[in-house]
């Protein structure tokens, strides 16, 4: 069938998206049971699995692989972590600001409260702090209004959060944060 969907997340609208993208988001766990939906044409949102062809999805299926994340394997890392390096040393971070309904003066000051920082271009910093990656995206998620986007990179760690990309983004960001592992020739040639 050819049918498509758009999603509703608080209140904002995202597709339309074919059965494949629906079916892969399910797979990521982006797409949930009681995620509002509504078939092209349509005006009214119900749940995913009140709708008759993406009920299948939300069935008890054999168990898979958990679906990956936006953090690095424990694989020797190209950039930022040292082997020698401690819990306790401080974390390298790349904050990334599109800021299109608040001033980006509160969000900068939340920022220079984690530790030192400087501003490497406009909406852009680099921040050395103790705190956890999750810990920095919930407090700046404060500063920002509903058109406001974020993203964060640990470069020590090899992790990234970000903060308010529809569901294709949030998809395309974590398909690309995902560590491939390097054919052996690959790594030789480089």
């Amino acid at each position: 069938m050819s049918d498509t969907w758009t999603i509703s997340v608080n209140g904002r609208t995202y597709g339309p998206y074919t059965e494949p993208q629906m079916r892969a988001f399910a797979e990521e766990g982006r797409l949930a049971a009681h995620s509002l939906v509504s078939r092209a044409g349509e005006d009214r949102y119900q749940a995913a699995s009140a709708d008759s062809e993406l009920a299948k999805l939300f069935r008890p299926v054999p168990a898979r692989p958990a679906f990956f994340t936006a953090e690095g394997d424990a694989a020797p890392q190209n950039f930022g972590r040292k082997e020698e390096e401690t819990s306790t040393e401080r974390t390298h971070y790349i904050i990334v600001a599109d800021m299109k309904s608040r001033s980006i003066s509160g969000l900068e000051e939340e920022i220079f409260n984690f530790g030192p920082a400087y501003p490497v271009m406009p909406q852009a910093w680099v921040v050395s702090s103790d705190m956890p990656i999750t810990a920095i995206r919930n407090a700046l998620v404060q500063k920002l209004g509903k058109l406001d986007t974020l993203f964060v990179a640990d470069a020590t760690h090899n992790k990234a959060a970000w903060f308010n990309f529809g569901p294709e983004a949030d998809s395309r960001i974590r398909r690309i944060w995902q560590k491939v592992p390097e054919a052996p020739a690959q790594r030789a040639a480089g």
